[in-house]
């Protein structure tokens, strides 16, 4: 079984993209709610849930690559 190194050096990237922003928004997303009587209060708060649906499609799209390097589909 041979693996395919140029997609998994790929799929390798998109994880390490999706790692910081894995602990980040939810940061940002408390830092949000402890914040609430702020004006920006609802701008951080889409920006913290942003961050984490940027997290998950980049963690979905790397664990994809990699599976198809892996199993050559």
């Amino acid at each position: 079984m041979n693996t395919n190194k140029d997609l998994l050096s790929k799929g390798i990237k998109y994880i390490t993209i999706s790692l910081p922003c894995l602990f980040i928004g939810p940061a940002v997303i408390h830092f949000a709610f402890i914040n609430k009587l702020q004006t920006l209060y609802y701008l951080i708060l889409a920006i913290g849930i942003g961050i984490c649906i940027t997290a998950m499609i980049m963690l979905f799209k790397g664990l994809n690559t990699i599976m198809k390097s892996l199993f050559n589909k």
